[in-house]
């Protein structure tokens, strides 16, 4: 036969350790309130975790008037409190000890300086309970209440005794009751001094401060009817909490109840009811709108960048190279009197002297390194630029806060804008760093001049030729013989083809020129946009990711805290 197994839930380690996550990616974005309460939660669990395991700690809590030390002294078996009836006088929590060997650091962490070893402290099944006898929580005095509000925090069982007139107090239940709702394990509620009360009177009360509970959120909780005067219902009280001391677990139940609470805590502050349905639309925006919001942000940013004014300025400088590099020597030095229109815009690593070995290496520098000493001079991005930045931008945070709680989504808000101070010298030297390719010569440029230096020697040599002729012609001198090519001398030939082959080689080149110019602003245009699209990325998207996903840790940290 096969048998099921209970799937046992996360250890008390792992659920302390995940509140301290929560807790620490909660910080900056939650109020410091809740994120505090979390931290002392975890520091004050550790701390209980660490001394006697082998103690409960029981603490009676209520009013003044209600039977706290009468029902702490029955219980020991002495009268080990004073009583009063109209007046506070408990000033300070003192402790009953069954067999408290070993219990002296965990009193000492609680402060309690008074001890006594209760004097039915050899009843076996009560062994290892400690009994605190704390203020009244209504005290006059604003030291008894702070008492009772730190000892509440700090004990592992929680007994709060009422009687018959004011157990429906107002107080008790909204301070102390209603927000220890999730610490219904760790909880019993005392109704004493029924011994005033018409027996058919009993039951009644006794169902009316059920009600009250059940409203308060304490389902469960026990109630039970005592009179510490004349002992009904001390038995039933004293095999409750033998039960809860034989089980060694009020400690652990109330630590988990803790978490619980703090967790529950930091979720209202973060401004939703379901972390875990939050998560998952987070998430499920994050992906579907990621490419919208890179596409949208690279599109503003390379318009504001002033992409189409560097992408024309690279075609028309190829061109401009070109001709300057493979154009008629006769006539290409007016070229050179033309501006470059990178060199205009300081953009490509255009190095005005050194030599084509010296820009060579320059630029493969640059490329290895991505860094470009200066800034380039593209114009300024106008008003209207910079407002389409500024919407493109926030609208990446407006998109991304999409199902996100208030304070989680000015936190994305915020890093969307984040890097903004920087994003404008960030896309110039993307720009100059991905222009760098947009200078490289191509080889054919070399060769192309090689060619029309050897066509205008041809030609400066037939010149030349020419005016030797010339000149032994004026002097009457008698005339060599000439070689010609059909019926044209060879000085003509080479004074005449040399600058027609010259000028068409040049207008050849000029087409190639063109189409090179054209391809060449096609690549720049694509690495520049994928330039800038990283510092987009960067900037901007890295920042508001990052917050998305301390969202969704927070949100994982926080499920797994409360389960």
């Amino acid at each position: 036969m096969k048998l099921l197994r209970r799937k046992e839930g996360p250890s008390l380690d792992s659920r302390l350790a995940a509140l301290l996550e929560a807790a620490s990616l909660g910080e900056g974005r939650l109020a410091e309130q809740a994120v505090s309460s979390a931290r002392s939660v975890a520091e004050r669990a550790g701390v209980r975790r660490s001394l006697s395991l082998d103690h409960t700690v029981a603490a009676l809590a209520g009013a003044t008037g209600s039977g706290k030390s009468s029902l702490y002294n029955a219980l020991a078996g002495e009268d080990l409190a004073t009583v009063g009836v109209t007046r506070p006088t408990t000033s300070t929590a003192q402790a009953a000890l069954w067999d408290g060997q070993g219990s002296g650091p965990l009193l000492d962490w609680l402060e309690i300086p008074q001890r006594h070893a209760a004097a039915s402290a050899s009843t076996p099944d009560m062994s290892g309970l400690v009994l605190l006898d704390l203020p009244d929580h209504d005290s006059i005095r604003l030291s008894h209440r702070l008492e009772v509000d730190r000892l509440v925090e700090m004990v592992d069982l929680l007994v709060w005794v009422v009687d018959p007139q004011k157990y429906a107090d107002a107080a008790l239940h909204e301070r102390y009751l209603r927000p220890l709702a999730g610490h219904r394990e760790v909880t019993v509620v005392v109704l004493n001094q029924v011994d005033r009360l018409p027996p058919q009177a009993v039951d009644r009360c006794v169902r009316d401060l059920r009600r009250l509970l059940d409203d308060d959120g304490l389902e469960g909780v026990p109630v039970l009817a005592v009179s510490a005067r004349t002992g009904t219902g001390l038995a039933e009280f004293r095999s409750l909490l033998a039960d809860r001391v034989a089980h060694r677990k009020a400690w652990s139940a109330r630590l988990a109840a803790d978490i619980t609470a703090a967790a529950d805590h930091l979720t209202t502050y973060s401004g939703r009811s379901d972390a875990d349905a939050a998560g998952r639309g987070a998430e499920s925006g994050r992906g579907k709108r990621a490419a919208e919001w890179d596409r949208a942000l690279t599109a503003a940013l390379s318009e504001a960048a002033g992409v189409p004014l560097v992408v024309e300025a690279v075609a028309k400088g190829h061109r401009h190279r070109a001709i300057v590099a493979t154009g008629w020597p006769v006539t290409r030095w007016a070229r050179r009197l033309r501006p470059d229109p990178l060199r205009r815009l300081r953009i490509g690593g255009i190095a005005p002297a050194g030599g084509s070995a010296g820009r060579a290496s320059r630029e493969l520098r640059g490329r290895q390194t991505g860094e470009v000493v200066g800034r380039t001079s593209v114009p300024a991005a106008s008003a209207m630029q910079r407002a389409q930045v500024e919407t493109a931008i926030r609208d990446v945070g407006e998109s991304a806060v999409e199902g996100l709680p208030g304070p989680w989504a000015a936190a994305v808000r915020q890093a969307a804008r984040s890097r903004s101070e920087d994003l404008a010298d960030a896309v110039d030297r993307a720009v100059a760093t991905a222009s760098i390719d947009a200078t490289r010569r191509p080889r054919w440029w070399r060769a192309v001049n090689v060619l029309q230096w050897l066509v205008f020697a041809g030609m400066a040599a037939g010149a030349l030729w020419l005016g030797v002729l010339l000149g032994m012609d004026y002097l009457r001198l008698p005339q060599p013989p000439l070689p010609t090519v059909g019926d044209v001398p060879w000085p003509t030939v080479l004074l005449v083809g040399g600058a027609l082959t010259g000028v068409v080689i040049a207008m050849m080149s000029r087409l190639a020129a063109w189409a090179g110019g054209r391809r060449r602003a096609r690549r720049t245009a694509r690495a520049l946009r994928a330039a800038i699209g990283q510092v987009g990325k960067e900037h901007v998207l890295d920042p508001v990711e990052e917050e998305l996903d301390r969202y969704a840790r927070f949100t994982d940290a926080l499920n797994r805290a409360r389960a």
